[in-house]
């Protein structure tokens, strides 16, 4: 457990983030911020009147300022606008990158030892974004993204195969978008390697729905995007962090020559524990893989030109 967790944004993501972070007993203290006057007062008032049922003492505090989130340990950020039908996560570039900006600048002051997890899409462009206003290392600004997405992926293999989710080992690596590369070399049952179980273009269909799977969600919804599995995700990576567990994560990470590839945010492998980053994990890949991951990347950095800051 960590003193202070903070949760920027009190949206559907950002409560459920913090109910969530709550839940688990990760921090003292959850503060959850947000511009809209009331919203993450009550929201915060109403998940702390959850704790005596669900049995957690981490104290939720709602706020629309950041005095109360000065020294946190954490800060997840999920402040800015979703998706809309038949928007694509870089149609939301501009306008999330002022409000990721903002946040990143105020945190520097309140917290300036805090490590970052970035929920905000483009996921990949919001992380390049906060790492540069805050000036912080590259140990501590992190991207949510791979956890959530190799979720996808595992949840529609067990789907297909009808076996436990617990089951299914898997990782999806590059951007968060439709470049996404779910590795199926390292892709497996128990072991079991996932080609002598599923048919090939069975797996593909579920790759390329695994890489629409926000936009999926978002179809449903209509006036909204995904918020129960991407907070399940930055709260896993949370968790690694407060409580030190070196977890092995596919995570968005600041490329210094890993992979061939430097000076962007990428999902690589990586490991977490209460300093944030510890290490990137570079695995052998297939040349396809390599290919893909490549092109995943020149995804990425398009739309880092058009970023003003």
């Amino acid at each position: 457990m960590v003193n202070k967790i903070t949760v920027v944004g009190a949206g559907n993501v950002g409560a459920t983030t913090a109910q969530r972070v709550a839940e688990k007993e990760l921090a003292s203290t959850v503060v959850m911020v947000d511009v809209v006057e009331g919203i993450p007062q009550g929201k915060g008032l109403d998940q702390w009147e959850s704790a005596p049922i669900e049995g957690f003492d981490s104290r939720i505090v709602g706020t629309n300022g950041y005095d109360e989130t000065a020294e946190s340990d954490i800060v997840i950020i999920t402040a800015g606008i979703a998706r809309k039908p038949g928007m694509s996560r870089d149609d939301l570039l501009n306008t999330n990158a002022g409000i990721v900006k903002q946040v990143a600048e105020q945190i520097k002051k309140s917290s300036p030892n805090a490590i970052l997890i970035i929920v905000s899409n483009p996921l990949d462009v919001m992380c390049y974004v906060a790492k540069q206003v805050s000036g912080f290392p590259r140990e501590r600004v992190l991207g949510m993204a791979g956890v959530l997405d190799t979720a996808r992926y595992r949840s529609f293999l067990a789907e297909a195969l009808d076996v436990s989710v617990r089951d299914i080992q898997a990782m999806v690596l590059g951007g968060h978008g439709d470049t996404m590369v779910p590795l199926i070399s390292y892709t497996s049952v128990s072991g079991i390697p996932i080609t002598q179980l599923i048919a090939r273009d069975t797996l593909d269909s579920i790759i390329t729905r695994t890489r629409g799977g926000g936009g999926e969600i978002v179809k449903h919804l209509k006036t909204g995007s995904a918020y129960y599995a991407p907070s399940a995700g930055a709260v896993q990576m949370a968790e690694a962090i407060a409580f030190d567990q070196h977890r092995i994560l596919p995570c968005a990470a600041w490329l210094t020559g890993e992979y061939g590839m430097k000076d962007l945010f990428l999902g690589v492998p990586c490991k977490l524990g209460r300093r944030g980053l510890e290490r990137i994990i570079e695995v052998e890949l297939t040349a396809d893989e390599r290919a893909a991951l490549q092109k995943s990347a020149d995804a990425v950095r398009e739309p880092m030109k058009a970023v003003k800051l």
